[in-house]
Order: C-alpha cells, then structure tokens, then sequence
C-alpha cells in the first residue's frame, strides 16, 4: 500500500487531492491534513473580513472517495528520515509521498507590537477576527489598513462598501499597488478618491501600540488596523534546513520536489517560484504535481512545461476591479465580472 500525504486543502493541496484520485490505483491511499473541516476560497476572504459574503459563500467540501483519509489536525513536524508526518496528539502518519501545501501567514517585518496589535487575513479563524472586530467598530470609527498591495486594496474597497460610516485610511511604505503599471495604480487611486478613502505613502511604522500606530515620531490613533504588509510560509516551513529563497520559500526542482528529500513535493507560497504567490499559481503547481506522482505510479518518467499564468484580478467593491493580463491593464466593469466568474469556477471544481 502506497500512502500519498497532502497538507493543506486550499487551492493546491485540493487541486492535488482532487487530480489523483480521478486515476488512482487500486493499492494507493490518500490522505488530506487540515485544520478545518472544509476548504475555503482564500481569495475571497477580503469580503468575509469586510462582511459582504458570508463564511457559506467560501466554503467548500472536501471531496468524498473510499480511498481518501481525511484527519482534522495542527501538523506539528515532519520526519524526513522516518517519512512521517506528527500530528499533535496522534500517532505519527507515514508517508511515501508527501505534499507540503500549507499557505503563508503574515510577515510582521519585526516591528514591535504588529502581532498583538493587528488583525489579518491570511487564515480563516483570522478573517473570522477581523470580521468581528471592523463589524464592532461605532461609526464614524477610524480603520486603518496596512499595506497598498492587492490584499490591502481589496479589503479597503469592500469595507467601504459595507461600511459607509467608518473612516478608512491605507498606509503603506512605498505608493498604492506599487508592483502594478502607472495606468492601474492612477485607476485605483482614483476610485478610492471618489469613495472617500484616504491614502498615505511613505510610512515607516516603527511599533504598534493597542489603538496607536507609529509612525517614528508620529503617533496614528487607530481603532481596528489589518495588516496587509507582506506574507511569508507558515512556522512549519520557516524551521525546515532545506534551501530557501530570500523570501524564506523552499527551493524546488523541475518536478516542485525538494532536491534532497525524494517524493517530497511543495507547492503553493511555500514553493520558490519565479511568480508572485496566488491561488492560481498553486492550483497549477497542484496540477504538475499531482501528473509526476501519477507517472512515479506507473513507472514512466514526465516532463513539465513552464507553468504560465493568466494573469491577476482584483475588486473594488462588487461593481468594479482591476485586472493585468500579461503587461496589458484592464479597468472597471469587465474585470471585476471577470472575478465573478473565476469565483463562481473555483466553488464548481472544488465544491
């Protein structure tokens, strides 16, 4: 009997899951390790944390198969000698071949005092906190969201959606979606002129205080403030030894197998790659991964094909968005229909 090991079910892990058992053999088991009970849509988290969708609306279902083992659990380490994963308060779990698919969590930098004193949405029990605590906040209360990136401009835009009454600012170090072209960046600025949300670069938060942010000198009176500010791979991976990218992601071979430990697979914002971390990029390495284990099964050697992406969507609330395929912008109406669509996909391939 071959065991097949998956941690995490989000967009990987379940694209991996989901791939190998439409072909699996008759001696395999799989077995899927998560802490919840169900998948979740990551990329829509931003609107649970904003409270425009309900938690039902991005959950889905891990699939039902007679050879797939699904156990609920914190994974605590892995033993690479012994090939088995520990489980807190279970007995160890081996593994002939393993996938490490278990997301990012917030990189705080080292600033003082952003781990207490900040909220996030990297997880789902963190979405669930930011919810309740920008769903808590009086009105007219002052929000401040932490980082102009994708996952800071998404939050920002949905709250000011839900929440007409709060005051809304973002900070960040650099400029407003700084890795994106001019024309997208002035698109976005513009919107969020026209809907009241205020803006400012150039912050250099040196500590954070309960309900006080610093800015060196400058002391920024906050009632909730998200933290958007960068992402790095989950504890488990960041005490690994094995080779790692500047930021902390495990370096991989051709077949996203770690080069020294055979039939260990990572993908996801573990994986170094030479692309920014998505759900769509994890869904294809899924897709690559779950193709060399399958051929490993049957003894036939595979190449894979440099993964290309399509391209990245974003929302400014449910009427309009943003979009970048390959270097071309596309504004407004059409992208954000066009996250519509990839959403209402993801909840049919996984649900």
């Amino acid at each position: 009997m071959s065991n097949v090991v998956v941690l995490g079910g989000g967009y990987g892990g379940l694209t991996v899951v989901q791939e190998l058992l439409q072909h699996i053999a008759a001696d395999v088991r799989i077995v899927l390790i998560d802490r919840n009970p169900f998948g979740a849509l990551k990329t829509e988290f931003y609107a649970l944390a904003a409270g425009t969708s309900s938690e039902l609306d991005i959950r889905v279902s891990f699939p039902s198969h007679p050879q797939l083992d699904i156990v609920y659990g914190e994974v605590e380490s892995v033993s690479f000698e012994n090939r088995t994963v520990q489980l807190a308060g279970r007995d160890p779990i081996p593994y002939d071949s393993l996938v490490i698919a278990l997301g990012c969590t917030d990189n705080f930098h080292g600033i003082e005092g952003a781990p207490q004193h900040s909220t996030g949405v990297q997880s789902l029990s963190a979405t669930r906190r930011t919810y309740q605590l920008l769903n808590d906040t009086k009105p007219y209360g002052q929000i401040h969201i932490v980082g102009g990136g994708l996952s800071g401009v998404e939050v920002a835009s949905e709250l000011r959606e839900s929440r007409p009454d709060l005051n809304i600012r973002i900070l960040d170090r650099s400029s407003l979606m700084s890795a994106f072209p001019g024309k997208l960046q002035k698109f976005v600025a513009s919107w969020f002129k026209e809907h009241d949300v205020e803006l400012r670069s150039q912050i250099h938060i040196t500590r954070l205080e309960e309900g006080v942010i610093h800015n060196g000198d400058e002391e920024i009176l906050s009632d909730v403030t998200v933290w958007t500010a960068g992402i790095q791979p989950v504890e488990l991976v960041q005490k690994l030894t094995f080779p790692k990218d500047k930021q902390g992601r495990l370096i991989v071979n051709e077949w996203h197998e770690l080069p020294d430990a055979r039939d260990v697979f990572v993908i996801g914002d573990c994986s170094s790659q030479p692309f920014s971390p998505s759900g769509q990029l994890a869904q294809a390495q899924g897709h690559q991964v779950a193709q060399v284990i399958a051929a490993r099964w049957a003894n036939k050697d595979i190449r894979l094909p440099r993964i290309q992406l399509k391209g990245t969507l974003g929302s400014l609330g449910k009427k309009s968005g943003f979009g970048l395929m390959g270097s071309t912008p596309i504004l407004g109406r059409v992208p954000r229909l066009l996250k519509s669509g990839v959403l209402w996909k993801s909840r049919r391939h996984f649900g």
